[in-house]
């Protein structure tokens, strides 16, 4: 699959994605690439950003693709049983350990637990070996649990701008690599 085949959603997490962040580069990158909105960026509802993600993939006119950061993870994978329409593929960055009660700010903790079963669509999941969100055990843990690829990123933080992942050209070709291995239709 290449991007002009797909309806490349972007699913920030949790105060969205600044300009320097690399979804928000990706966005303007990609030509089919959209940003998911949220009613309310800093206090994140399960319900209405779940209810976005679904609407967005529901409204896609091609195979929708999701790339989500951080609690958009949480989001899109709590999403899933609203979908209407097949999704293509997920690539799934630095999901937090919503379970964890350490997680702050504690709303976060809402989004949580994560699904068991596998995802219905195929999927990658990257995670840092020192994302203060989310231990590495967690990440790979969910990963397994949703059937999806894991990338283990080294110690990157939390794969944002604040840990020097801006332009994050290895994610991009990561991502490349993902869009090209999905089927179309």
């Amino acid at each position: 699959m290449r991007v002009s085949e797909a309806d490349i959603l972007i699913i920030p997490g949790y105060q969205n994605s600044d300009e320097q962040h690399w979804q928000t580069r990706w966005e303007r990158k990609l030509s089919t690439a959209r940003r998911v909105e949220q009613v309310a960026w800093s206090k994140p509802v399960r319900e209405e950003w779940t209810q976005a993600v679904a609407e967005a993939v529901n409204a896609s006119e091609r195979p929708p693709v999701l790339v989500a950061h951080s609690l958009g993870v949480a989001a899109a994978v709590q999403a899933v049983p609203l979908f209407r329409r097949p999704v293509a593929g997920a690539f799934l960055v630095a999901p937090p350990d919503v379970d964890d009660e350490r997680l702050r700010p504690k709303h976060l903790r809402t989004f949580g637990p994560y699904t068991r079963e596998p995802l219905p669509f195929p999927s990658v999941v990257v995670a840092s070996r020192n994302d203060p969100f989310s231990s590495f055990e967690a990440a790979e843990d969910a990963a397994g649990a949703w059937g999806s690829r894991f990338v283990d990123a080294g110690e990157s933080g939390h794969l944002n701008g604040e840990s020097g992942h801006g332009p994050w050209p290895e994610g991009l070709l990561t991502f490349g690599k993902f869009l090209s291995s999905l089927p179309l239709g």
